[in-house]
Protein backbone atom coordinates (compact mmCIF):
# COMPACT_ATOMS: atom_id res chain seq x y z
CA UNK A 1 0.00 0.00 0.00
CA UNK A 2 1.42 3.28 -1.10
CA UNK A 3 1.05 6.28 1.00
CA UNK A 4 0.61 9.71 -0.61
CA UNK A 5 2.41 12.66 0.62
CA UNK A 6 0.69 14.82 3.39
CA UNK A 7 1.24 17.85 0.93
CA UNK A 8 -0.26 16.43 -1.71
CA UNK A 9 -3.42 15.70 0.42
CA UNK A 10 -3.71 19.05 1.80
CA UNK A 11 -3.39 17.94 5.14
CA UNK A 12 -2.25 20.78 7.46
CA UNK A 13 1.00 19.28 9.81
CA UNK A 14 -0.39 20.43 13.40
CA UNK A 15 1.04 18.23 16.16
CA UNK A 16 -2.56 16.56 16.84
CA UNK A 17 -2.87 15.29 13.07
CA UNK A 18 1.17 14.07 13.40
CA UNK A 19 0.63 12.41 16.51
CA UNK A 20 -2.34 10.41 14.39
CA UNK A 21 -0.73 10.04 11.63
CA UNK A 22 2.42 8.25 12.53
CA UNK A 23 -0.27 6.32 15.13
CA UNK A 24 -1.80 5.14 11.89
CA UNK A 25 1.18 4.14 10.19
CA UNK A 26 3.06 2.28 13.27
CA UNK A 27 -0.41 0.14 13.08
CA UNK A 28 -0.68 -0.82 9.08
CA UNK A 29 2.77 -1.86 9.91
CA UNK A 30 2.50 -4.28 12.63
CA UNK A 31 -0.88 -5.57 10.95
CA UNK A 32 1.12 -5.92 7.56
CA UNK A 33 3.78 -8.49 9.49
CA UNK A 34 1.12 -10.54 11.25
CA UNK A 35 -1.26 -10.77 8.40
CA UNK A 36 2.00 -11.89 6.21
CA UNK A 37 3.40 -14.27 8.88
CA UNK A 38 -0.06 -15.90 9.64
CA UNK A 39 -0.35 -16.19 5.53
CA UNK A 40 3.06 -18.23 5.26
CA UNK A 41 2.50 -20.29 8.20
CA UNK A 42 -0.89 -21.31 7.17
CA UNK A 43 0.69 -22.19 3.80
CA UNK A 44 3.19 -24.04 4.88
CA UNK A 45 0.96 -26.46 7.15
CA UNK A 46 -1.91 -26.96 5.30
CA UNK A 47 -1.29 -27.54 1.69
CA UNK A 48 -3.36 -30.86 0.78
CA UNK A 49 -0.80 -32.20 -1.74
CA UNK A 50 2.43 -34.29 -1.08
CA UNK A 51 3.66 -33.07 -4.37
CA UNK A 52 4.84 -29.47 -4.96
CA UNK A 53 2.23 -28.04 -7.61
CA UNK A 54 4.03 -25.51 -10.31
CA UNK A 55 2.73 -23.71 -13.74
CA UNK A 56 4.37 -26.51 -15.64
CA UNK A 57 3.04 -29.77 -14.03
CA UNK A 58 -0.58 -28.79 -14.13
CA UNK A 59 -0.56 -26.05 -17.32
CA UNK A 60 -3.30 -25.88 -18.20
CA UNK A 61 -4.92 -27.03 -15.88
CA UNK A 62 -6.79 -24.64 -13.24
CA UNK A 63 -6.21 -23.75 -10.30
CA UNK A 64 -7.87 -25.72 -7.77
CA UNK A 65 -7.29 -26.14 -4.39
CA UNK A 66 -9.86 -28.49 -2.89
CA UNK A 67 -9.65 -28.27 1.14
CA UNK A 68 -11.01 -31.32 2.81
CA UNK A 69 -8.58 -33.91 1.32
CA UNK A 70 -6.71 -36.59 3.01
CA UNK A 71 -3.36 -36.78 1.53
CA UNK A 72 -0.27 -39.19 1.72
CA UNK A 73 3.39 -39.53 0.39
CA UNK A 74 3.81 -42.75 -1.04
CA UNK A 75 4.98 -45.32 1.88
CA UNK A 76 3.52 -48.71 3.10
CA UNK A 77 0.32 -47.90 5.64
CA UNK A 78 0.20 -49.68 8.62
CA UNK A 79 0.36 -53.38 8.88
CA UNK A 80 -3.13 -54.79 8.88
CA UNK A 81 -3.88 -57.41 11.52
CA UNK A 82 -6.48 -59.65 10.71
CA UNK A 83 -9.36 -61.86 12.52
CA UNK A 84 -8.06 -64.96 13.85
CA UNK A 85 -10.81 -66.91 11.32
CA UNK A 86 -8.78 -65.17 8.28
CA UNK A 87 -5.40 -67.75 9.51
CA UNK A 88 -5.55 -71.08 7.79
CA UNK A 89 -4.14 -73.79 10.02
CA UNK A 90 -1.78 -76.63 9.21
CA UNK A 91 -2.44 -75.85 5.56
CA UNK A 92 0.82 -75.80 3.57
CA UNK A 93 -1.34 -73.99 0.36
CA UNK A 94 -1.25 -70.82 2.83
CA UNK A 95 2.42 -70.49 1.53
CA UNK A 96 1.61 -71.83 -2.11
CA UNK A 97 0.12 -68.95 -3.48
CA UNK A 98 -3.15 -68.26 -5.38
CA UNK A 99 -3.91 -68.66 -9.15
CA UNK A 100 -5.56 -67.54 -11.93
CA UNK A 101 -8.29 -68.95 -13.86
CA UNK A 102 -9.62 -67.98 -16.98
CA UNK A 103 -13.33 -67.59 -18.69
CA UNK A 104 -15.89 -65.95 -20.90
CA UNK A 105 -19.56 -65.55 -20.83
CA UNK A 106 -21.65 -65.26 -23.82
CA UNK A 107 -24.57 -62.34 -23.69
CA UNK A 108 -26.90 -60.90 -26.51
CA UNK A 109 -25.76 -57.61 -24.83
CA UNK A 110 -22.36 -58.15 -26.69
CA UNK A 111 -21.20 -58.91 -30.05
CA UNK A 112 -18.50 -61.38 -28.43
CA UNK A 113 -18.50 -63.44 -25.55
CA UNK A 114 -17.15 -61.27 -22.38
CA UNK A 115 -13.63 -62.54 -21.54
CA UNK A 116 -12.33 -62.40 -17.52
CA UNK A 117 -9.54 -63.10 -15.54
CA UNK A 118 -10.73 -64.23 -11.73
CA UNK A 119 -7.84 -64.70 -8.79
CA UNK A 120 -8.50 -66.80 -6.12
CA UNK A 121 -6.46 -66.60 -2.46
CA UNK A 122 -4.28 -69.45 -1.55
CA UNK A 123 -6.58 -72.56 0.35
CA UNK A 124 -9.83 -71.57 -1.96
CA UNK A 125 -9.76 -75.36 -2.72
CA UNK A 126 -8.87 -76.82 0.89
CA UNK A 127 -11.51 -74.62 2.10
CA UNK A 128 -14.62 -75.61 0.55
CA UNK A 129 -16.66 -73.80 3.48
CA UNK A 130 -15.01 -70.78 3.22
CA UNK A 131 -16.43 -67.15 1.64
CA UNK A 132 -14.75 -64.02 0.05
CA UNK A 133 -14.86 -60.46 -0.82
CA UNK A 134 -14.43 -59.42 -4.75
CA UNK A 135 -12.93 -56.58 -6.13
CA UNK A 136 -13.30 -56.00 -9.30
CA UNK A 137 -10.51 -54.11 -11.64
CA UNK A 138 -10.69 -52.83 -14.71
CA UNK A 139 -7.66 -52.37 -16.86
CA UNK A 140 -6.63 -49.30 -18.83
CA UNK A 141 -7.38 -48.41 -22.78
CA UNK A 142 -5.82 -50.11 -25.21
CA UNK A 143 -5.26 -53.24 -22.68
CA UNK A 144 -6.24 -56.78 -21.94
CA UNK A 145 -7.58 -58.19 -18.26
CA UNK A 146 -3.86 -59.10 -17.86
CA UNK A 147 -2.95 -56.15 -17.20
CA UNK A 148 -3.42 -55.99 -13.40
CA UNK A 149 -1.54 -59.22 -13.44
CA UNK A 150 1.50 -57.95 -15.06
CA UNK A 151 1.34 -55.36 -12.77
CA UNK A 152 1.68 -57.61 -10.04
CA UNK A 153 -1.77 -57.76 -8.43
CA UNK A 154 -1.44 -61.86 -7.84
CA UNK A 155 1.70 -61.67 -6.35
CA UNK A 156 1.30 -58.77 -4.31
CA UNK A 157 -1.96 -60.31 -3.02
CA UNK A 158 -0.02 -63.51 -2.32
CA UNK A 159 2.32 -62.22 -0.27
CA UNK A 160 -0.11 -59.82 2.15
CA UNK A 161 -2.11 -62.86 2.28
CA UNK A 162 0.48 -65.25 3.12
CA UNK A 163 2.11 -62.53 5.61
CA UNK A 164 -1.20 -61.92 7.29
CA UNK A 165 -1.61 -58.37 6.16
CA UNK A 166 -4.85 -58.96 4.84
CA UNK A 167 -7.73 -61.65 5.07
CA UNK A 168 -7.79 -63.24 2.19
CA UNK A 169 -10.19 -61.82 -1.04
CA UNK A 170 -10.80 -62.64 -4.72
CA UNK A 171 -9.76 -60.66 -7.65
CA UNK A 172 -12.21 -60.27 -10.49
CA UNK A 173 -10.47 -58.64 -14.09
CA UNK A 174 -12.51 -58.17 -17.20
CA UNK A 175 -11.72 -57.42 -20.04
CA UNK A 176 -13.35 -54.78 -22.49
CA UNK A 177 -12.16 -55.18 -25.50
CA UNK A 178 -14.34 -52.73 -27.33
CA UNK A 179 -12.38 -49.12 -25.78
CA UNK A 180 -15.99 -47.53 -25.34
CA UNK A 181 -15.62 -44.01 -23.42
CA UNK A 182 -19.23 -43.92 -23.27
CA UNK A 183 -20.76 -44.77 -20.37
CA UNK A 184 -23.61 -45.77 -22.73
CA UNK A 185 -21.46 -48.56 -23.63
CA UNK A 186 -23.63 -52.00 -23.24
CA UNK A 187 -19.77 -53.06 -20.82
CA UNK A 188 -20.85 -51.99 -18.06
CA UNK A 189 -24.55 -53.45 -18.05
CA UNK A 190 -22.85 -56.56 -18.73
CA UNK A 191 -20.82 -56.29 -15.66
CA UNK A 192 -23.72 -55.61 -13.71
CA UNK A 193 -26.61 -57.60 -15.08
CA UNK A 194 -24.11 -60.56 -15.68
CA UNK A 195 -20.65 -60.88 -14.24
CA UNK A 196 -21.25 -59.76 -10.89
CA UNK A 197 -24.42 -62.16 -10.77
CA UNK A 198 -23.18 -64.72 -11.97
CA UNK A 199 -19.68 -64.54 -10.15
CA UNK A 200 -21.92 -64.51 -6.79
CA UNK A 201 -23.50 -67.55 -8.23
CA UNK A 202 -20.25 -69.36 -9.56
CA UNK A 203 -17.56 -68.99 -7.06
CA UNK A 204 -18.14 -68.63 -2.89
CA UNK A 205 -18.30 -65.25 -2.76
CA UNK A 206 -19.72 -62.55 0.18
CA UNK A 207 -22.30 -61.01 -1.99
CA UNK A 208 -23.26 -57.85 0.06
CA UNK A 209 -21.57 -54.30 -0.66
CA UNK A 210 -19.45 -54.21 2.44
CA UNK A 211 -17.33 -57.51 0.74
CA UNK A 212 -17.51 -55.72 -2.68
CA UNK A 213 -15.40 -53.12 -4.11
CA UNK A 214 -14.68 -51.65 -7.53
CA UNK A 215 -11.53 -50.09 -8.92
CA UNK A 216 -9.75 -49.17 -12.49
CA UNK A 217 -6.73 -47.68 -13.66
CA UNK A 218 -7.01 -44.46 -16.53
CA UNK A 219 -10.03 -45.46 -18.69
CA UNK A 220 -10.67 -48.17 -16.37
CA UNK A 221 -11.00 -45.79 -13.34
CA UNK A 222 -13.66 -44.10 -15.05
CA UNK A 223 -15.47 -47.26 -15.22
CA UNK A 224 -15.03 -47.90 -11.80
CA UNK A 225 -16.43 -44.28 -10.89
CA UNK A 226 -19.22 -44.88 -13.73
CA UNK A 227 -20.27 -48.22 -11.93
CA UNK A 228 -19.20 -47.62 -8.25
CA UNK A 229 -21.42 -44.18 -8.01
CA UNK A 230 -24.43 -45.44 -10.10
CA UNK A 231 -24.59 -48.58 -8.21
CA UNK A 232 -23.69 -47.29 -4.77
CA UNK A 233 -25.67 -49.73 -3.17
CA UNK A 234 -23.13 -52.99 -4.51
CA UNK A 235 -20.04 -51.71 -3.51
CA UNK A 236 -18.61 -50.31 -0.47
CA UNK A 237 -15.50 -48.86 -2.05
CA UNK A 238 -14.67 -47.16 -5.22
CA UNK A 239 -10.91 -46.45 -6.54
CA UNK A 240 -9.73 -44.77 -9.39
CA UNK A 241 -6.14 -44.71 -10.66
CA UNK A 242 -5.27 -41.43 -12.61
CA UNK A 243 -8.83 -41.59 -13.83
CA UNK A 244 -9.81 -40.62 -17.41
CA UNK A 245 -13.86 -39.69 -16.74
CA UNK A 246 -16.25 -41.23 -19.31
CA UNK A 247 -17.42 -38.63 -21.65
CA UNK A 248 -21.19 -38.86 -20.38
CA UNK A 249 -20.01 -38.59 -16.97
CA UNK A 250 -17.54 -35.65 -17.05
CA UNK A 251 -21.04 -33.46 -17.17
CA UNK A 252 -23.25 -36.04 -15.07
CA UNK A 253 -21.28 -36.47 -11.70
CA UNK A 254 -22.64 -34.07 -9.75
CA UNK A 255 -26.14 -35.44 -10.59
CA UNK A 256 -25.05 -39.53 -10.56
CA UNK A 257 -23.08 -38.20 -6.58
CA UNK A 258 -26.50 -36.87 -5.14
CA UNK A 259 -27.79 -39.56 -5.51
CA UNK A 260 -25.81 -41.40 -3.03
CA UNK A 261 -27.59 -40.41 0.66
CA UNK A 262 -24.30 -39.37 2.20
CA UNK A 263 -24.32 -41.41 5.26
CA UNK A 264 -24.27 -44.51 2.86
CA UNK A 265 -20.81 -42.94 0.57
CA UNK A 266 -18.41 -45.58 -0.46
CA UNK A 267 -14.84 -44.94 0.80
CA UNK A 268 -13.40 -43.17 -2.47
CA UNK A 269 -9.65 -43.37 -3.40
CA UNK A 270 -8.13 -41.12 -5.83
CA UNK A 271 -4.47 -41.19 -7.24
CA UNK A 272 -2.69 -39.36 -9.76
CA UNK A 273 0.78 -38.97 -10.92
CA UNK A 274 1.73 -34.92 -11.35
CA UNK A 275 3.11 -35.59 -14.48
CA UNK A 276 0.46 -37.36 -16.02
CA UNK A 277 -1.91 -36.08 -18.96
CA UNK A 278 -2.85 -32.56 -18.15
CA UNK A 279 -6.51 -34.04 -18.60
CA UNK A 280 -5.97 -36.29 -16.58
CA UNK A 281 -4.93 -34.44 -13.93
CA UNK A 282 -7.89 -31.72 -14.43
CA UNK A 283 -9.95 -34.35 -13.85
CA UNK A 284 -8.92 -35.38 -10.88
CA UNK A 285 -8.72 -31.80 -9.64
CA UNK A 286 -12.18 -31.63 -10.32
CA UNK A 287 -13.85 -34.75 -9.16
CA UNK A 288 -12.33 -33.94 -5.84
CA UNK A 289 -13.25 -30.51 -5.49
CA UNK A 290 -16.79 -31.45 -6.14
CA UNK A 291 -16.85 -34.43 -3.54
CA UNK A 292 -15.36 -31.58 -1.07
CA UNK A 293 -18.40 -29.22 -1.98
CA UNK A 294 -20.68 -32.27 -1.51
CA UNK A 295 -19.10 -32.71 1.99
CA UNK A 296 -18.17 -36.85 0.43
CA UNK A 297 -15.77 -38.35 2.48
CA UNK A 298 -12.49 -39.56 0.35
CA UNK A 299 -9.00 -39.64 -0.02
CA UNK A 300 -7.13 -37.80 -2.84
CA UNK A 301 -3.31 -38.18 -3.53
CA UNK A 302 -0.58 -36.71 -6.08
CA UNK A 303 2.11 -38.83 -6.32
CA UNK A 304 5.37 -38.42 -8.56
CA UNK A 305 4.86 -39.83 -11.64
CA UNK A 306 3.29 -40.24 -15.05
CA UNK A 307 0.19 -42.12 -17.08
CA UNK A 308 2.23 -45.34 -17.07
CA UNK A 309 2.36 -48.91 -16.03
CA UNK A 310 5.86 -48.35 -13.73
CA UNK A 311 3.53 -45.35 -11.79
CA UNK A 312 0.91 -47.94 -11.02
CA UNK A 313 3.08 -50.72 -10.21
CA UNK A 314 4.92 -48.70 -7.49
CA UNK A 315 1.55 -47.67 -5.69
CA UNK A 316 0.14 -51.56 -6.15
CA UNK A 317 0.72 -52.25 -2.59
CA UNK A 318 -1.04 -49.39 -1.45
CA UNK A 319 -3.77 -49.81 -3.57
CA UNK A 320 -4.89 -53.58 -2.48
CA UNK A 321 -3.75 -52.44 1.23
CA UNK A 322 -7.02 -49.97 0.87
CA UNK A 323 -9.27 -51.84 -0.81
CA UNK A 324 -8.83 -54.79 1.54
CA UNK A 325 -8.31 -52.97 4.64
CA UNK A 326 -11.53 -53.62 5.97
CA UNK A 327 -11.98 -57.48 4.68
Amino acid sequence: MRIKPAQRLNLPLNPVRLFWIFTLLSLLGFGAVSCSGDFITQEATSSPYPVKITSETLAPVPTITPTHLITSTPGKPEKITPSPSCTPKNLTCWNEGGRIETGNLKTALLRQPLEYRIYLPPCYDQQPDRRYPVLYLFHGQGFTADQWERLGVDETANVFIAEKVLAPFIIVMPHDRFGDHSSMSKFGQVIMEVLIPWIDKTYRTLPERDHRAVGGLSRGGGWAFDLGFSHWELFGAVGAHSPALLNNDTNNMSNMLDQIPIELSPRIYIDTGDRDRPTIIESAYLLGDLLNKKGIPHEWYLFTGSHNEDYWRNHLEGYLRWYAKNW
